[in-house]
C-alpha cells in the first residue's frame, strides 16, 4: 500500500519550519503533520490567507514533502477542560491567562478557524484534543454518579457542536487523539463520545496505540470497533515497566524517570505489536498517512525520528490482491 510516512512536528516546534523540512527530507519522510504552534502553521494567518497556505505548500514541495493533516491539540484541550487550571494558560494568548471563560472562548474560535485554515491548505483532517469536563472524576471518589458523567458528556457535546458545524460546512473532519485527559480515552468512552454527538460523521479519531497500550486496552480491538472513524494514525510506541514499586498511574514521576510504571518509547523499542496494527488498518481500508509522533525521554530525538521513519516503512505491508494458492487453480 505504501502509505505516506509523515513526522508530526509538535515535539519539534522549537525549530523553524524550514529546518524541519530539511531534516525530515534527509531522514526519508514523505511529509509533515504540521502542528499549529511555533512557526509551523499559524491558524489565524492560514484562515485569512490562501497565499500564506500556498507558501507553506511551496516550502514543503521544495524539499519533496507533502502534508495531509494539521494538528491543533493544545487549543482543543481548552474547549472542554475546566479552564481555571493555570497549567493551560500557556496554550492560549496572554490576554486570556487567568480568565477561564476567555480561554474557552478563544479556543472555540480558533478551532473553528482551524477548519477554514485546513481547507485553505488543502488537507481534509484536523487532529487534536477535546479536553474533558469530567476527567477529574475518573476514580469516582468523592462518589460519582452516572448522572454526573452524563452531564459531562452533554456539556462536551454542547461545546463542540458549534465547532463541528464549521468543520461540516468546510467538508473537514476532526480527529480526536484518544488519550487520557480527553473525553474519550479508551473504547467505551469513545463510544460514549460518539453517542453524545449523535454519531456526527465529522467527528472521528486520530488512532494512537501508545495511549491505549499502557492502559491495557488492545489497540487492534479499537481499530476493529471503529473501522469507519479512523481518520488519521499516529505511530508511537510505549512500554509498561511495573516493578512492584510504582503503579500504572505513574506515581507523580516525570516522563523519563526509570521508576515510572510506564513510559513512551521510540518506535520499535517498546512493546506494541505494530504488524498486527498495520494488518488491521489494511482490513479496514485505511489509506491515510502513518504519522510518527516521536516521544522518548531517554533517546536523542534525531536518532529516534530517523529510526522511526525506517521502522514504519518496514512494517507497512501492502495487502495482497491475489490468494496465495490461486496458482493451483485450473
Amino acid at each position: 500500500m505504501a502509505r505516506k510516512v509523515t513526522l508530526f512536528t509538535g515535539q519539534w516546534a522549537d525549530l523553524p519550519i524550514e529546518r524541519m523540512c530539511q531534516m525530515a527530507a534527509d531522514m526519508g519522510y514523505d511529509g509533515l503533520e504540521l502542528a499549529c504552534w511555533g512557526d509551523h502553521f499559524e491558524v489565524d494567518k492560514a484562515a485569512r490567507s490562501k497565499t500564506y497556505c500556498d507558501g507553506k505548500r511551496k516550502l514543503l514541495a521544495k524539499y519533496g514533502l507533502g502534508c495531509w493533516a494539521i494538528s491543533h491539540h493544545l487549543a482543543g484541550q481548552l474547549v472542554s477542560d475546566p479552564n481555571d487550571d493555570h497549567r493551560t494558560d500557556m496554550f492560549a494568548p496572554p490576554r486570556t491567562h487567568g480568565k477561564p471563560e476567555a480561554k474557552r472562548k478563544w479556543a472555540t474560535e480558533t478551532m473553528k478557524k482551524a477548519a477554514v485554515a485546513a481547507k485553505n491548505l488543502g488537507v481534509k483532517v484536523v487532529n487534536g484534543f477535546t479536553g474533558s469536563p469530567i476527567w477529574h472524576m475518573l476514580y469516582a471518589f468523592p462518589p460519582v454518579t452516572q448522572d454526573d458523567l452524563n452531564k459531562g458528556y452533554a456539556m462536551f457535546a454542547m461545546q463542540w457542536k458549534p465547532i463541528l458545524s464549521v468543520f461540516r460546512r468546510n467538508r473537514m473532519r476532526f480527529a480526536l487523539e484518544v488519550h487520557p485527559t480527553e473525553i474519550a480515552f479508551d473504547l467505551y468512552t469513545a463510544e460514549r463520545a460518539l453517542a453524545a454527538l449523535k454519531n456526527d460523521r465529522t467527528f472521528g479519531f486520530n488512532f494512537d496505540p501508545s495511549h491505549l497500550h499502557w492502559q491495557g486496552v488492545d489497540p487492534v480491538a479499537f481499530i476493529r470497533r471503529f473501522p469507519d472513524r479512523i481518520y488519521h494514525v499516529h505511530m508511537k510506541d510505549a512500554a509498561v515497566t511495573l516493578d512492584g514499586s510504582s503503579g500504572i498511574l505513574s506515581s507523580h514521576l516525570d516522563f523519563g524517570d526509570p521508576r515510572r510504571g510506564w513510559d513512551f518509547r521510540s518506535l520499535g523499542r517498546g512493546e506494541i505489536d505494530f504488524e498486527s496494527i498495520i494488518r488491521a488498518l489494511n482490513d479496514i481500508g485505511y489509506k491515510g498517512p502513518l504519522s510518527v509522533e516521536w516521544e522518548d525521554s531517554a533517546m536523542s530525538r534525531e536518532q529516534g525520528a530517523r529510526e522511526a521513519c525506517e521502522f514504519v516503512k518496514g512494517v507497512d505491508i501492502t495487502p495482497s490482491d491475489v490468494a496465495f494458492d490461486a496458482q493451483f487453480e485450473k
